[in-house]
């Protein structure tokens, strides 16, 4: 396996920039060693390390670094969308600075906003050029507390070998989505391939489950968890159908394991070749057409499909970048957040790593479009997406925490659709004291 498609955590790199050398460890949250210019200064910055993010974000900071003469240092946090939130709430609510600069799911500002700088004054004009919705959901009230960095969206990867071996089209309902899996599944076991699945996901009982989970019931007719007026929607029949089908999978076409599958596990199966069928965000198309994948050229992007009454959901996913009030290097942290959201930053990200930009005009550039050519036909899935219920506010973790721990028991078969949806619903009211989040 390549460099870039490692997808393992990254505990330790050793960050050499101009004159200054520093070790930063694990969680990132110790002393460095510098012998630098007074002058410079070394800005904090966490990063994913989910596929090759890691990797892109030093290599954008390093280019800011050799621009600027300041350095940076890197703070590795989890993968794990719920557990990386859950750090950042500590040090945030220490006051610490061990962080400069945050890198933030699209669900989060209104969580984390009080502990943010105000970025409009410095982003000025620039915010013009990103999707007005993403702008708009970073600002909290008034403020804009993020800027964005790369938007997402869920969408179905399929073996496009397989499907013209078989003479199957690309499915447009989930329900033509499993009868394929199913039947091409069984022609690669007869034929020999004894591991082969037909559709992989993200099942782990964490916010990737969550974002799943939401466009299947969303796609079913199912509402939205929580609507738009506050009012909890989940215990419906069409919800409890959508969960019920996909609970139905596990075991048939997709693998038991499934439950303990995040983006890297369900990637894993798929780039192996063990898979038709994967839902993964737009990551995981750099990683496959990488020179050693198993499954280079092999790959189709599509948007993922519709439930029973033609309606497709893809859950909207995507990155911001934040500044800390506590940093004791604002000015320089907001200059690195401007500069890795820049157009031609975004533009590198997207080739190398198939990171959708935030920008539209880059969604006409020909050197993005080569590297990425489902970008142009699935610009719509990307600015259409299905976001997460943000009404929740400052309760959405505990929300999302709600719902998909209900599904993880639907999807593992210890309680019926309808049965556990109904107590979610009295969970999720109870919570906002009946809508009033």
């Amino acid at each position: 396996m390549s460099q870039r498609q490692s997808g393992h955590h990254v505990k330790m790199e050793e960050v050499n920039v101009k004159m200054t050398r520093h070790v930063v460890l694990a969680c990132g949250l110790v002393g460095m060693l510098s012998v630098g210019s007074a002058q410079a200064v070394t800005v904090s910055i966490s990063c994913s390390a989910l596929g090759i993010e890691y990797e892109l974000c030093r290599s954008g900071a390093q280019a800011w670094s050799e621009k600027t003469g300041n350095d940076f240092k890197i703070v590795s946090t989890p993968n794990s969308a719920s557990e990386r939130l859950a750090l950042y709430q500590q040090i945030l609510a220490a006051g610490a600075g061990d962080i400069d600069v945050y890198q933030i799911d699209v669900v989060w500002p209104g969580t984390l906003a009080s502990h943010f700088v105000d970025l409009s004054e410095y982003a000025g004009d620039a915010v013009n050029e990103h999707f007005e919705g993403i702008t708009h959901n970073n600002t909290i009230n008034g403020r804009l507390v993020a800027m964005p960095w790369f938007t997402d969206a869920g969408l179905l990867y399929y073996r496009k070998d397989l499907l013209e071996k078989y003479d199957a089209p690309v499915p447009s309902t989930w329900q033509e989505m499993a009868e394929t899996a199913a039947r091409i599944q069984k022609a690669e076991r007869d034929a020999g391939n004894g591991r082969m699945w037909g559709y992989v996901f993200q099942g782990r009982s964490y916010e990737g489950l969550t974002c799943n989970a939401l466009e299947w019931v969303a796609s079913y007719d199912g509402g939205m968890i929580v609507e738009a007026d506050g009012t909890v929607s989940i215990n419906n029949p069409q919800a409890a159908a959508a969960l019920s089908e996909v609970a139905s999978w596990i075991g048939s076409i997709t693998p038991a394991g499934v439950h303990n599958y995040a983006e890297e596990e369900s990637r894993g199966v798929f780039q192996a070749g063990q898979a038709v069928f994967m839902r993964n965000w737009p990551y995981a198309w750099a990683l496959s057409q990488d020179s050693d994948s198993p499954i280079l050229d092999k790959v189709g992007v599509s948007a993922l499909p519709s439930g029973p009454n033609g309606r497709p959901a893809a859950t909207l996913g995507g990155q911001q970048l934040a500044v800390s009030r506590y940093s004791p290097h604002v000015d320089e942290a907001v200059d690195l957040v401007m500069f890795l959201t820049s157009y031609e930053e975004q533009k590198r990200r997207a080739i190398e790593g198939s990171f959708n930009p935030t920008i539209a005009a880059l969604y006409q550039d020909d050197e993005l479009l080569a590297a990425n050519p489902f970008a142009a036909d699935l610009y719509q899935v990307f600015i259409n997406a299905v976001g997460r219920p943000s009404i929740t506010g400052a309760l959405y973790n505990r929300a999302s925490t709600s719902f998909y721990n209900a599904v993880h028991d639907i999807l593992r078969g210890r309680t019926p659709a309808e049965r556990r949806l109904a107590s979610l619903q009295v969970e999720l009211n109870r919570m906002s004291r009946g809508g009033n989040w």
